[in-house]
């Protein structure tokens, strides 16, 4: 536990984000060389969410754990709590997840013993480990495949568009030189402590330069350390912002290293590039929307696509990064209340849809995936151009019974409830997705025809159903607010979007494809417009 002292804080008197990363990298090193026994160094670190700020005159408390082990290398959990003096209320400040390497004494090779979950929260914490560890080998081929695709994007960029900034006025450089405190008993500068100045560059260069308002540190992006770097090198900090989004900013940090020789040779190493994400507040504490990018050389545009491909990486990763547990949110299905109900389901996705905020992740021939983060909240906007008429469309999509056929995603779908004409409650089964069971739904289905502006509704949203409850064999999800919104374009032809506030339960469905490791929603989109647009004009089904 560490009492957080004036020194630690910055001009508001919150502890400097630039701190933690000091904090986590020294308590998660001395866990990892208590379990390997042996030296360890920093290989990569997790995005590190900063949930909470802390104060000065809190106590902050730094739990590290060995989350699992593999042949030579480790994951360490780190979580920093912070606890108020006089309340005595602990508030979760941070989580982050670092890799250590333990490096053998001479030729001696290192096999780490395995870890043995305790209790069910280290079983979860175990598989959970495995599966960060796939996405972090498959960050890089991800991050290329996301960035191939980039010049879609570049029709997105409208030279029309009012108040977009130049990136140039944003470069900020920094020089540090690694002294004994700065290093570790290996005599390698901490990570924490490169992390710590890049920090300070990085908030230089969101701030003063961009928005003119207070920055808060939300995350750091998942990075490895290339090389090291020791006492005595002089060590060079160059930050730009990369992109907004909204009420948020990415600024990108390269660090390079100099020993003397190199810097009068003017030829250093490259050890490291760091990614930062700032939400920043005005004096009424309220958040500031930052102005849009205007990429405007080759350069700009390519730190411009890197950052939306970052963010998308970001979004699938928040499943396996921080396990978070779901709150039931769905309501009681009573029958004499059958009509409020209803309406409320139609009224919730209604609002959904107005939501404003929306950003393209991705945009593939007749499909468009957008996404909106609210605080904790993620949703999902998939937009389709169907050549069928939007009467046809709506007639096939609002029969769930039928989507089993095109969405791979429902392996069984039967009425349960036929409440009436628009409204029906039907049973769902989904495929195992993650873990070791497949899950279910129980969801109400509220259509809705608005004949007079050609739009059409489907709405969905989990109910409990005395009648039907949870299975031993599935485990049972939730749907907190989902469905479709067609549009008729003309005669023949229709945008059908589907949207879905996700759940904790079902982003394991989505996260693969929002972090462009995988398809699958591309793929149950066209799909879905091969189902509508097969089907004859009486709606009976062809197989395709």
């Amino acid at each position: 536990a560490r009492a957080i002292q004036p020194a630690h804080a910055n001009s508001r008197g919150e502890l400097s984000a630039g701190q933690l990363p000091q904090v986590h990298d020294t308590t998660a090193c001395c866990k990892a060389e208590k379990h390997a026994g042996v030296s360890c160094v920093t290989a990569s670190v997790d995005d590190i969410q900063f949930e909470e700020t802390a104060r000065v005159g809190q106590v902050i408390t730094i739990k590290a754990k060995v989350t699992r082990a593999f042949s030579t290398s480790m994951e360490i959990s780190i979580k920093v709590i912070v606890q108020d003096t006089f309340t005595g209320i602990e508030k979760l400040v941070s989580v982050a997840f670092s890799t250590f390497v333990a490096k053998p004494v001479g030729k001696e090779k290192i096999h780490l013993k395995p870890v043995t979950p305790l209790t069910e929260q280290d079983h979860v914490e175990h598989n959970l480990a495995s599966e960060r560890r796939k996405v972090r080998l498959q960050h890089e081929e991800t991050f290329k495949n996301l960035m191939e695709k980039s010049s879609k994007f570049e029709d997105l960029i409208s030279d029309e568009d009012e108040g977009t900034v130049s990136t140039r006025g944003t470069s900020v450089q920094s020089i540090e030189l690694v002294l004994p405190p700065h290093a570790n008993h290996h005599g390698n500068t901490f990570g924490g402590q490169i992390m710590a100045w890049m920090e300070t560059v990085a908030t230089i260069s969101a701030s003063s330069r961009l928005c003119r308002a207070h920055p808060v540190l939300k995350s750091v992006d998942m990075f490895k350390f290339r090389g090291p770097s020791t006492v005595g090198d002089r060590l060079v900090f160059n930050a730009i912002v990369n992109n907004t989004f909204q009420t948020c900013v990415e600024v990108g940090v390269r660090v390079e290293a100099f020993d003397c020789q190199e810097w009068s040779e003017g030829l250093g190493r490259h050890i490291n590039s760091a990614f930062l994400i700032y939400k920043a507040v005005d004096d009424k504490e309220e958040l500031v929307t930052f102005p849009k990018i205007k990429p405007v050389s080759k350069d700009d545009f390519r730190r411009y696509c890197g950052a939306i491909a970052r963010k998308r990486i970001r979004l699938g990763r928040k499943y396996v990064i921080s396990h978070k547990q779901e709150i039931p949110l769905c309501v009681h299905w009573d029958i004499r209340n059958q009509v409020s109900l209803s309406d409320d389901n139609v009224e919730a996705f209604k609002k959904l849809v107005a939501k404003s905020g929306w950003e393209i992740t991705s945009a593939v021939e007749k499909i468009k995936i957008y996404t909106l983060e609210e605080q904790d909240i993620l949703s999902v906007w998939v937009e389709k151009h169907v050549e069928k008429p939007a009467h046809l469309a709506y007639h096939l999509l609002s029969d769930f019974t039928k989507r089993p056929l095109w969405d791979p995603h429902y392996v069984s779908c039967e009425v349960i409830d036929w409440v009436s004409e628009d409204d029906q409650i039907y049973y769902i089964t989904c495929p195992i997705a993650s873990g070791d069971k497949p899950k279910d739904l129980v969801v109400l289905v509220s259509r809705r025809s608005l004949k007079d502006s050609n739009t059409y509704t489907v709405a969905v949203k989990s109910v409990i159903l005395p009648s039907v409850p949870p299975s031993p064999q599935y485990v049972r999800s939730e749907i907190i607010c989902a469905g479709f919104l067609i549009h008729a374009i003309d005669s023949s032809s229709c945008t059908v979007s589907y949207f879905n506030q996700i759940s904790a339960s079902i982003l394991p469905y989505f996260a693969g494809n929002l972090g462009g490791w995988s398809k699958s929603i591309e793929e149950t989109a066209g799909s879905c417009i091969r189902f509508i647009e097969n089907a004859t004009d009486d709606g009976s089904i062809s197989i395709f």
